[in-house]
């Protein structure tokens, strides 16, 4: 399969600003932008008020719907531009691992294993890191209807899943952005400093802790 000039996925938990950075690069780099159609799920409202019930249901379909996504972009004429995009195909599995169930469980692996040998990988992966209360002013601040039902303990545990995740990745060049003390989206001088650093030629894992100045 043939891949885009240069490839950066966005990776972060919910709310870290995931999207909202991808924007701002493929802009800056007039790359072309692949969004995660999350909106689309016909299950997630209901996930959020009853994980248990409608996590398997979930799962499937963002799995499915991802996969058929990265098929129909890696298939197009689009192999000379670079690519940004705000999600890593990958992490459909963490939280594969936190909501589902052991039989679940079983079943899925079977799926994502026959399915992630086409997806090609970045070329740089970009982390953004975040403690849960930022994550939850975050998300509380962009007002979601479907997300007033998270809590906090389920923020928290997919906050440190996560950060063992990504802190034990090697499969891609690798960029750590802690989040927690600034605001790249409101903040021009915040943007500029990420990005000076994101420029930076990548190779293994980078971590970047910025603190705001007082």
């Amino acid at each position: 399969m043939q891949r885009p000039a240069y490839y950066i996925a966005i990776e972060g938990v919910i709310g870290v600003g995931k999207t909202s950075l991808s924007h701002i690069l493929a802009k800056r780099l007039g790359a072309r932008i692949v969004l995660e159609k999350f909106e689309e799920n016909p299950f997630l409202s209901d996930f959020y008020k009853d994980r248990d019930r409608y996590a398997f249901q979930t799962q499937i379909f963002f799995l499915l719907s991802r996969y058929r996504q990265q098929m129909e972009l890696f298939q197009t004429e689009l192999f000379h531009q670079n690519l940004v995009t705000d999600y890593l195909f990958i992490k459909d599995k963490l939280f594969a691992y936190l909501n589902l169930n052991e039989k679940e469980l079983m079943l899925y692996d079977q799926m994502l294993s026959l399915l992630i040998r086409q997806i090609p990988k970045p070329d740089l992966v970009i982390y953004l890191q975040a403690d849960t209360d930022r994550l939850l002013k975050n998300i509380s601040f962009r007002g979601r209807d479907y997300e007033k039902n998270m809590d906090k303990e389920y923020i928290e545990a997919l906050n440190q899943m996560y950060n063992q995740y990504f802190f034990r990745y090697n499969e891609s060049p690798l960029l750590i952005i802690n989040t927690t003390e600034i605001d790249f989206v409101h903040n021009e001088e915040d943007l500029n400093e990420i990005l000076a650093y994101i420029q930076k030629p990548p190779a293994g894992t980078k971590l970047y802790r910025p603190v705001r100045k007082s």
